[in-house]
């Protein structure tokens, strides 16, 4: 599932492509076809995310909104598009520029209280400025369930995702068996910090690097991480091998039916 990050690229770059136009919205799979006749022809406000949501506001204060999901995807092109292929559940054409949308979880049309009902059960996205990180500092600091939990709880935690959860905690040497309650504020504050920073940087850079310099390949002599996912990490998907720091074996376990890595050693129960 794309972590939060991904999803306010593709914020900005809706907006880039469609912000201010009338535009074409089909569903040539069907299933969306009358959220699409409601989209058809009205002009595009202005794409926004809170965490791995999306919401792209059209006229008439109706909003579309959509997540990925495990299996959702966008694909973008410039100029006419082409004849669909496979399922693509919606169809968005401007003057120069198409995106097609593939296996959402959800993709629907809300009107502005359903957009609130929505957005107030989401918690604080470290990417956004306005985001209020008190509110989640007060479901860690009330909770016995292990940080690691709390982190991918999209009530507390928006956008964050697998990688960024044991990247922060390894990075802010917390076990992620902790409970939330005994997660001190400074801890807290240094792991919100460390999100704010990691994921803006992700949005920028399209992708998860969250090694520090001292710990880099040019630093240190190790061969680069190569895989599909890209960036440097120090415990995601490293199960059994090394860790970059203090050499002890990376661990792997299964939290919530999620793959959760960690040194046990750099990140001590």
């Amino acid at each position: 599932m794309p972590e939060g990050h991904v999803v306010h690229r593709q914020a900005r770059r809706i907006n880039r492509a469609f912000k201010g136009q009338a535009l074409d919205v089909q569903s040539p799979q069907g299933r969306f076809d009358s959220g699409a006749a409601l989209l058809d022809g009205t002009t595009l406000r202005g794409a926004d995310a809170l965490g791995k949501h999306l919401l792209v506001d059209f006229d008439d204060e109706r909003t579309l909104h959509v997540h990925l999901g495990l299996y959702g995807k966008w694909t973008f092109g410039t100029g006419d598009a082409p004849e669909p292929r496979g399922q693509v559940r919606l169809r968005i054409q401007g003057g120069d520029a198409y995106a097609d949308l593939r296996g959402p979880t959800a993709c629907e049309v809300l009107d502005p209280d359903q957009v609130r009902a929505l957005t107030d059960r989401i918690g604080p996205d470290p990417i956004r400025k306005d985001a209020d990180p008190e509110r989640a500092w007060t479901r860690v600091s009330r909770s016995r369930a292990p940080i690691g939990g709390l982190l991918m709880d999209q009530s507390a935690f928006a956008g964050v995702g697998n990688i960024y959860r044991a990247e922060v905690l390894y990075r802010a040497g917390i076990d992620p068996y902790r409970p939330g309650q005994e997660v001190s504020r400074a801890e807290f504050d240094g792991m919100w910090g460390d999100l704010v920073v990691l994921m803006g940087d992700g949005v920028r850079r399209g992708r998860i690097d969250t090694v520090r310099p001292e710990d880099s390949p040019r630093a240190t002599g190790r061969t680069a991480r190569r895989d599909r996912h890209g960036g440097e990490v120090y415990v995601y998907r490293r199960e059994g091998r090394p860790c970059l720091v203090c050499g002890d074996e990376v661990a792997w376990a299964d939290m919530a039916g999620r793959n959760l890595y960690w040194c046990p050693t750099c990140q001590p129960s």
